[in-house]
């Protein structure tokens, strides 16, 4: 009999990922838009209507799977992520019928973000997180809760720290195409990313082989500076390089939003995720997945 897998937040990964896993389990998705159940149901995932930002409504998911996969992003806004503590609470609650029946496994995908800037130092997943914006600091909330939460439920948790996520349909290229800059090569900072088919099979990965309360980068063989991402990406789609400016220029003609991501540098080791996990990636580099990407736009 299969076992049943829920997945908390259905988008593109999540979609990516059900395909892959409905030989092994019954795959539940949650939803909160009424429009969204059809979409499920056609990728073969049985939709159980829920609110992470409703508490109420998550009382039906009390014992209904025994894997969970948590893709749901926090809330927009706050130092906590509360959509994380109103799972977590709903998972644990008792039913009148059959007391606390736990998931046995949830797998939570996080951000490479946690770490903050690293200056463009090499870090394994030993590296302590630092976080220096509200989105990141959510981020290290939700996976504090998740392990604290484990550990006293005796449930196997492990979490996927992800980079800049990319595909075909994901490419920089309206970016690209209205011109924006990005940072001279000497003040540019490194960059991370995975292509999408590549993450979703590292999921399916991790819920067999994963150990309890690991954590694991999941990124590829890529040592690219931001404006390299973005040249490499033009170069294949005759596209245009973007203008290179100073930092301090950046901090007035780009966005607050991108410009956060342009003042950390990392570089991720991924031999925990090769080693553990037996990862084989697709795309091994962005130069693969971007020649991929190119081939199916012709």
């Amino acid at each position: 009999m299969k076992k049943t897998l829920l997945i908390v937040g259905c988008g593109d990964v999540a979609f990516r990922t059900a395909p892959l896993l409905q030989t092994r389990y019954r795959i539940l998705g949650l939803y909160r838009n009424l429009e969204k159940a059809n979409h499920l149901r056609a990728h073969g995932i049985i939709p159980i209507y829920g609110d992470l930002d409703c508490p109420k409504s998550l009382e039906r998911l009390a014992g209904i799977a025994q894997h969970i996969l948590h893709l749901a992003p926090p809330p927009n806004r706050g130092l906590r992520d509360q959509r994380t503590t109103h799972l977590l609470s709903a998972l644990t609650k008792r039913t009148k019928k059959h007391g606390a029946i736990l998931p046995q496994q949830l797998v939570y995908i996080s951000t490479s973000g946690v770490y903050g800037n690293c200056n463009g130092a090499f870090i394994d997943e030993s590296h302590p997180v630092n976080p220096e914006n509200d989105r990141a600091i959510r981020r290290v909330d939700a996976e504090k809760q998740i392990r604290l939460w484990a550990r006293r439920n005796h449930v196997l948790a492990s979490i996927l720290r992800v980079p800049g996520i990319y595909a075909a349909d994901r490419l920089p290229l309206k970016r690209l195409r209205e011109g924006h800059p990005t940072l001279l090569d000497h003040e540019d900072n490194y960059t991370n990313h995975i292509h999408a088919d590549d993450l979703a099979r590292i999921i399916c990965t991790a819920l067999q082989h994963a150990k309890p309360s690991r954590i694991y980068h999941t990124c590829d063989d890529s040592q690219l500076k931001m404006g390299e991402y973005f040249d490499l990406v033009a170069d294949h789609f005759d596209l245009p390089h973007p203008p290179r400016i100073s930092r301090d220029q950046a901090r007035e003609r780009i966005s607050p939003s991108m410009f956060s991501f342009m003042k950390e540098s990392r570089r991720l080791k991924n031999l925990r995720m090769k080693k553990e996990l037996g990862v084989n990636l697709l795309y091994p580099t962005v130069l693969e997945g971007v020649k991929a990407a190119q081939i199916n736009h012709q």
